[in-house]
């Protein structure tokens, strides 16, 4: 496995939404599952505000695939309503993996 690409996602809750923001996430690793390019999915909590997901990929294709694919739809669908601001999505490339 040479996985050598990711994604970086920090989503800040909107007042009082930080629960289901959390439960929106656990939700959203049964569709991470299903997307075979997806090396690794996590779903984080840094505040009670601040939240993120972290995957990995092995190939842009893959990566590029999960950007365009149900997680971020269905993020932009609950945004509105668990979103304080716009979500911050970054790629990255991995240097280092144990």
């Amino acid at each position: 496995m040479t996985v050598r690409l990711g994604i970086l996602a920090q989503l800040e809750a909107a007042p009082g939404k930080g629960a289901e923001l959390a439960a929106f996430l656990q939700a959203g690793r049964e569709l991470a599952v299903a997307e075979q390019g997806t090396v690794t999915w996590y779903a984080f909590q840094i505040s009670d505000t601040r939240y993120g997901i972290f995957d990995t990929f092995e190939t842009d294709d893959a990566r590029q695939a999960h950007l365009n694919g149900e997680i971020p739809a269905a993020l932009g669908q609950v945004a509105p309503d668990l979103l304080a601001s716009p979500p911050d999505i970054r790629t990255v490339d991995i240097i280092a993996v144990k």
